[in-house]
This record gives structure tokens, sequence and C-alpha cells, in this order.
């Protein structure tokens, strides 16, 4: 990187992995209650592969002249600050950029984002651990929002996708909303989901009061809900359909500094699952959107600058 420039991943024409394209960018100051980071690493996310794949573009949701920028979550330092920012530079920050309809994303050298939507990262925390953090754990404490505190009348829960990165924090998570967590997935992961706290299933029964579906198994999760129980997704585009009396929601995970750096404590201490599937440098965000479309991933490829 030279003095103005940087570097960032971006799609002209999605159309696959094979349409990612690192770019030279101009290097922009932060304004008011923003700041500049240097990104340590990136998360690479389902979402991620949805947006290089064209699925958002198709649905009218990315209207970007030039390219759209790619990513959610990262970690890094911060390199320069806005008026009105209280966070030194040198800090390490864990955030995420939310929506879709934009030219820039964490898939980069650097990125200026508002400083409320950062969370500082604990000691002892590798800022390649900490990249996988803010997706994915605000998706399921968000999700877990949605669904809200277990009721008196039945509290078996039922997590989709637990040995995934979203279904694990739910699983985790859940417990304390009063919950008694059961966790969906394939029988070579029982050992982890019961890690996590959780019961195991790899073949449920339907009947369950709530199903948060990690999973994205949409209208089979669905039908897994007794009537009258609750279904709270995690692909807001495809909401499924109400039925049976079932409250049906789906969770648009959004920033929330606060939030992060509770959820980032914890993850440090141990309470919350961090996994690191493979790390990548950014030119190879190609090899890791084809390795992770294949399914079966245990973990988070994270790509660094």
């Amino acid at each position: 990187m030279n003095a103005a420039t940087y570097r960032a991943a971006v799609v002209r024409t999605p159309a696959g992995p094979d349409s990612i394209e690192i770019v030279d960018v101009p290097l922009t100051a932060p304004g008011p209650g923003e700041v500049r980071v240097e990104i340590a690493a990136a998360g690479v996310n389902p979402v991620d592969l949805g947006v290089v794949n064209g699925v958002f573009h198709a649905l009218g949701m990315v209207h970007q002249p030039e390219h759209t920028g790619i990513g959610w979550d990262f970690a890094g330092t911060i390199a320069a600050v806005g008026p009105g920012v209280e966070l030194a530079v040198g800090t390490r920050v864990a955030g995420l950029v939310d929506g879709f309809d934009r030219d820039f994303g964490p898939y980069a050298e650097q990125l200026v984002i508002p400083a409320a939507q950062l969370a500082v990262v604990p000691d002892g925390l590798d800022l390649t651990v900490a990249a996988t953090v803010p997706v994915n754990a605000l998706a399921a404490a968000q999700l877990l929002d949605l669904l809200g505190d277990a009721p008196a009348d039945g509290n078996r829960l039922l997590v989709t996708g637990a040995a995934g990165a979203v279904g694990a924090y739910t699983a985790a998570l859940a417990p304390e909303r009063g919950w008694r967590v059961t966790g969906l997935a394939r029988e070579q992961d029982e050992e982890f989901v019961r890690s996590l706290g959780a019961e195991f299933t790899a073949a449920p029964e339907r009947g369950w009061d709530a199903v948060a579906d990690g999973a994205a198994l949409q209208e089979a999760a669905v039908a897994l809900v007794r009537d009258g129980g609750a279904f709270v997704g995690v692909q807001p585009s495809a909401r499924p359909a109400a039925e049976r009396g079932i409250s049906v929601d789906v969770v648009v995970t959004h920033p929330d500094g606060a939030r992060l750096g509770d959820l980032l404590a914890r993850t440090a201490a141990g309470e919350l699952p961090a996994r690191v599937q493979a790390v990548l440098p950014l030119a190879q965000a190609a090899e890791a959107h084809r390795a992770m479309a294949k399914g079966g991933v245990r973990g988070r490829y994270v790509l660094v600058p």
C-alpha cells in the first residue's frame, strides 16, 4: 500500500469466486465519529458467498455503479480517528459492516467505519480469532432477542446447525434466557455440540416449543415446531410462511459495539466458541469462497491482508 491507496477485494459483475478482484482504492480520512482501521483479519461468511454469487444483486439490494465491497466482520488496529472519537490510535478493535449496497468492505487493508460499531478486543484474544466473532455471535444474540425468554409453559428449544457458527453461539447463549437446548447436527459433531452445554440429536422429532434455525432449513424447520410455538430464521430475504399459530421471525444482524464487547470478552474467557478453519491471504479470497461452498466447514476461513 502506498500513501494514497490501499488494496481491497471487490466484485464488478458478480459471478462466483472467479469474479473477485483486488483493486487499489483511494485512502480516505475518517470523518466525525469515525475511525480508520488497519485490517488484520476479516472473516469469510456465507453471506459473502451470496454477494459474490450475485444473490443480492438479483434481489435488487445492490446498486453499486462500479464495484461492490465484500465482507462483514473484521478485527484490526485503529490507524486514524475522526473528530469526537474517544478511542485511541493503536487500539485493537473488532466490528462488523452491515448492509449490501456498498462499495467497501473488510476484505481490504483499511476500513473507515463509525466508532460506535466497534468493540475493543480484549488482551489475549488473537485478532485472527476476534475477526470470527462479530457477525455470528451478534446474530445469535439478536436471534435470541427475537425469541425472547423461555415461556413457563414450554422451554424446549431446537437449534439447527448447532455445530455451525451461528448455531453454536445460539446453543451456548440460549440457556441464559431459560431455554433447554438441544442441538441438531451431524453425528460426528455430537461431542462439540454437547461441549456447548446442549443435548444432541441427529434426527429430531416434531413438537419443539421453539426452533432457532441456524442451518437455514426453512420450512423443514418450521415443521418441527409445535402448534403455537416459535421459529426464528437466519435468512431475512426468505422468511418462511407462518402456519399452525407459530410465530415466525427472522434475524437481521446489525452492529452493536457494546454488546460485541461483552461477546468478545466471553470468547477470550473461553465461555463462547471461536473456531478458525484456516487463514489465507487476501489475494486468495476466491479459494476461501470455493472451500466454504463445499460445505461441512466447522470454523471460519479468515483473510489477512
